[in-house]
């Protein structure tokens, strides 16, 4: 077996030889290939940051006909300007592909997720499927960056309308939006935010939906409230303007405490799961900062969302958005999503299952209902080690000796070795849509540099030897290594892979990656689980490998980034710190922690360039996560909607249900559809069945 410890030389040697000589030295790391060009992919319109939104004072302000009529006129509801903040945001006109809309119509989805309730900040799912980023509203924003250029990326003002740093890069003060309420008309302020700071957040026995933790916002991060419309942040390192990010969606998106706070054991008799299931899915007119409120529920039939009478932005002529009266979710399954969407049955897909591309772009020909767009590849799926050997999740005597295995870097190396990425690919759509991926960052974005990316190529003879090398043999013969003698009773080395049942593309991955694994000698046992109960086990530390979609911070770099490492006790998705908060890192992780730690406070743009091709070289040199398949993802929306930004990625900073912008979209009156269920009518008090009648 070839000596693989001077990566740096090999990788070298490889890169300087013929492509027919490459396959002699098959077990040497290379480079990943080049993708295969892929003409349908979209291409992105860029623009200025400054000319997406402003906060200003209008003249006049607006809304549609039948809210003056049936609410204001007969004094059930305040007139527009005073149900506005004193500055409300305003989309610029000049970045609306469509310019300025008008109101009427429906926007129908369909997902695959069931909601839990409407405690997002207690960690209750409202379904996926673009249902809890209509709902939310975060302290900054970053899903419409995908059309700013990487020079001018910083997240766009939201709930926090403006910031200032101090002269020594401490200290944050954030300034709120003055004057916004809640959609029951309870006014937005600091309570709110410290709410979720104080007693979701910081609160250890409490678990947001998306994971934010204090370390979210850096190691020794405080937060304080100035006034009703101010709050200061102080952060360890100086001016860490990256934790920017991490106040968007889905990591600081307060909820109304008014309503949440009586229900929190810190002010009730509740327990902590009482308080998480106060609101169930049945509990209507959840009151949110969020363009829509949900008014109707039916258990595997449907969610709908009526608009919001208080939501704060406006357009440029001082129309009161959004545009769209009522949203739909359709419950059924994600494959349906992809189908309903192309047919014209629903209006909105993000098509991430490539098993289903083919069959879609032959329904989107020409006259199609729908048009159907790809962005570039920006999906990836990892297997991710648990690499807690520290107590983590409570492992048994076979699950602690198979974190001992995942940090034992030949095993790791066998393990991506033996994977045939392209037949992996292959299995889920032929053609030039996936494309090999060894892992680290995804091929479609900025921060992306191939010639840093080490790829240890398919060669399972190799992976074999390298399994020998962590001290694996088959000691009794049956086709499947054993544990050496004295660990886990010498049994043969079985793992558990979590996988989330809820999409097709995960378990087919899965399933693939069980039959790889067999043929080098290890047995891999899936634990398929819908995807409540899949981050539950995740977030627990309860699994030995997981096959996870890629997320942001693999993806846009910039957000999320904190989770690249385990620069803090619960950062890493599959790293964390047990009660002692003590995480044993490896030693190249403390290199992986350095680099983020730099690339946090970094100003400088080359040097943040720099710093990330170190991350993805140390990150797949060693192993870090265990890339499966990389491939675009295409945004399918019904033709008659405007105000669609071109090139719209599914998902980058976020899914395109809100990079679309959905408070803007609009559709021509002579194309408008009577699809509304609840015409006329806007959400009722909390806790009431349905909409105002």
């Amino acid at each position: 077996m070839r000596n693989f410890r001077n990566i740096g030389i090999l990788a070298g040697l490889a890169l300087g030889v013929s492509a027919s000589a490459l396959s002699a030295y098959a077990s040497e790391p290379t480079v990943p290939p080049v993708p295969a060009q892929f003409p349908a992919e979209g291409k992105i319109k860029y623009v200025a940051r400054d000319s997406i939104l402003e906060f200003k004072a209008l003249p006049e302000y607006h809304e549609p006909d039948w809210v003056t009529d049936k609410y204001v006129k007969p004094g059930k509801l305040p007139p527009v300007k005073d149900r506005l903040p004193k500055e409300p945001l305003v989309f610029k006109t000049g970045n609306m592909p469509d310019g300025v809309g008008v109101y009427g119509d429906t926007m129908r989805h369909v997902i695959g997720g069931r909601p839990e309730g409407w405690n997002y900040g207690a960690g209750q799912t409202q379904g996926w499927g673009g249902i809890d980023i209509g709902l939310s509203e975060c302290l900054t924003r970053t899903a419409p960056l995908f059309q700013v250029e990487a020079k001018d990326t910083e997240p766009l003002p939201n709930l926090a309308r403006g910031w200032d740093w101090s002269k020594d890069g401490h200290t944050l003060t954030m300034h709120l939006v003055e004057g916004a309420k809640w959609s029951d008309g309870v006014p937005f302020n600091a309570d709110d935010v410290m709410f979720y700071w104080d007693d979701e957040v910081i609160d250890p026995n409490v678990s947001p939906l998306n994971g934010a933790t204090q370390e979210t916002f850096g190691v020794g991060t405080t937060l304080k409230k100035i006034d009703d419309y101010t709050v200061e942040w102080t952060f360890k390192d100086a001016f860490p303007k990256q934790h920017l990010y991490a106040m968007a969606y889905g990591k600081f998106c307060p909820g109304p405490s008014h309503i949440l706070k009586p229900q929190h054991p810190k002010y009730s008799k509740n327990t902590y799961e009482q308080f998480k299931n106060a609101f169930p899915p049945e509990y209507m007119n959840m009151p949110v900062m969020g363009a829509w409120v949900p008014v109707a529920y039916r258990p595997d039939d449907i969610i709908v969302m009526r608009r919001n009478p208080y939501y704060w932005k406006v357009d440029e002529k001082g129309n009161q958005l959004p545009y769209l009266n009522e949203l739909h979710y359709k419950l059924s399954t994600w494959a349906d999503r992809d189908v309903q969407a192309v047919s014209g049955a629903a209006d909105i897909s993000n098509l991430e299952q490539p098993e289903n591309f083919v069959a879609s772009l032959k329904r989107a020909q020409k006259d199609a209902p729908a048009r159907l767009a790809f962005g570039p590849r920006l999906i990836g799926y990892n297997l991710r080690m648990n690499f807690s050997a520290n107590g983590w999740g409570n492992p048994d005597e076979r699950g602690q000796a198979v974190r001992e295995l995942n940090r034992n870097e030949d095993f790791r190396k066998g393990v991506t070795m033996a994977l045939d990425r392209k037949a992996l690919g292959d299995s889920l759509v032929k053609g030039p849509f996936t494309a090999i991926y060894p892992g680290g960052f995804s091929s479609g974005t900025s921060f992306y540099d191939r010639k840093s990316t080490v790829y240890y190529p398919f060669d399972l003879e190799g992976a074999k030897a390298e399994l020998a090398k962590a001290g694996l043999k088959d000691s009794d013969g049956d086709g499947f290594v054993n544990f050496p003698a004295g660990t886990a009773g010498g049994k043969n080395v079985e793992i558990v892979m979590l996988v989330n049942n809820d999409y097709t593309t995960d378990k087919s991955l899965a399933e693939g990656v069980v039959g790889q694994m067999e043929r080098l000698g290890l047995r891999v046992v899936l634990n398929g689980l819908n995807g409540v109960q899949r981050d539950a086990s995740m977030y627990s530390g309860r699994f030995d490998w997981m096959v996870r979609r890629n997320d942001e911070e693999l993806t846009s770099v910039v957000q999320n980034t904190e989770q690249l490492a385990p620069i803090g006790p619960r950062t890493s998705w599959n790293h964390r710190a047990p009660e002692n908060g003590q995480v044993d890192l490896m030693p190249f992780e403390k290199d992986l922690v350095d680099i983020v730690n730099k690339f946090v406070s970094a100003q400088d743009n080359d040097e943040r360039a720099s710093l990330m091709k170190q991350f993805q070289k140390i990150s797949t040199q060693h192993v870090y996560t265990v890339g499966l398949t990389e491939y675009p993802g295409a945004l399918i929306i019904n033709n008659r909607f405007s105000n669609i930004p071109q090139g719209t990625p599914i998902f980058m900073f976020n899914w395109a249900e809100d990079s679309i912008i959905r408070e803007r979209v609009w559709v021509a009156v002579d194309k408008q559809q009577k699809y509304e269920l609840f015409p006329e009518q806007l959400p009722g008090k909390p806790g009431d069945k349905g909409p105002t009648n």
